[in-house]
């Protein structure tokens, strides 16, 4: 296998913490984070999810997307299902490296994209932190 291919890897489902008003399974979406020297990108992958399914809430230091699939419905009658459809769910833990009155989000063609900006504190070059978790 050639270091370019690509490597498969199964949806997993959150395992259930509570009562859900959606008859839809919840998934972890898989998530890439970069770091610059002043800011953590982070892209998550939320197939179906269009940018009004998207929520973000930061509370007590924790960073928690959800990404919600519209209900598809359909009059024909499935023969094989192979893709599974359902929303999305992830918790980061934020440090106070990360400026929380700057962080932006974008969402297109189902991959979401937030920038957490560094606070000024920890931008100088010589200074690095682990801001997320």
């Amino acid at each position: 296998m050639s270091d370019n291919s690509l490597q498969v890897q199964e949806k997993r489902e959150v395992e259930n913490r509570g009562e859900h008003t959606r008859n839809k399974p919840v998934f972890v979406p898989a998530v890439d984070i970069y770091e610059s020297v002043d800011k953590l990108t982070l892209v998550a992958d939320m197939p179906g999810v269009g940018p009004e399914g998207v929520s973000i809430d930061i509370e007590k230091d924790q960073l928690t997307l959800r990404g919600s699939v519209p209900n598809g419905s359909t009059d024909q009658h499935v023969i094989l299902r192979e893709y599974s459809v359902g929303d999305y769910y992830r918790q980061f833990s934020l440090s106070s490296a990360i400026d929380r009155s700057k962080i932006e989000a974008t969402m297109k063609d189902g991959v979401l994209t937030v920038v957490l900006p560094k606070v000024e504190a920890v931008k100088p070059a010589g200074s690095r932190s682990r801001p997320l978790e």
